[in-house]
C-alpha cells in the first residue's frame, strides 16, 4: 500500500524527480574527473547509487525497458563500489545483491 502512495508521488512529480537524478549524475562524475584521485569515493558510489534508484524508479513507472535496464546496472555497480570502498567481502556483497536481484524482477513481471 505505501508503495502505491509513493508511486503515485513519484509520478505526479516523475520529470522533476528525474531531473534531479541527471544533475546528481552529473555533479557526482563531475566531482570524480575534477579531483580525480583525490575525490571522496564512498560519498561519489553512494550519491550514485541514489540517482541510478530514482532514475530507476522513474523509468520503472514509465515502462522504459532500456533506461530501466540501464539505472539498474548502475544500481549494481555502485553496491559493489561501496562495498569495494569499505573492504566488504564478495560473500557480503553477494547475499545483498542476490536478493536485491529478485525484488527487480518482480517489479519488472
Amino acid at each position: 500500500m505505501i508503495f502505491q502512495h509513493l508511486n503515485q508521488f513519484v509520478f505526479i512529480y516523475i520529470r522533476f524527480i528525474e531531473m534531479i537524478g541527471v544533475l546528481m549524475r552529473i555533479f557526482s562524475f563531475s566531482l570524480v574527473s575534477w579531483m580525480g584521485p583525490e575525490s571522496p569515493f564512498m560519498f561519489v558510489w553512494i550519491f550514485n547509487t541514489i540517482d541510478a534508484i530514482l532514475l530507476s524508479w522513474c523509468s520503472i513507472l514509465k515502462k522504459d525497458n532500456a533506461y530501466t535496464l540501464l539505472n539498474l546496472f548502475w544500481i549494481m555497480v555502485g553496491i559493489v563500489g561501496i562495498a569495494r570502498a569499505c573492504d566488504c567481502s564478495v560473500a557480503t556483497i553477494s547475499s545483498f545483491i542476490a536478493p536485491l536481484i529478485q525484488q527487480v524482477v518482480a517489479l519488472l513481471r
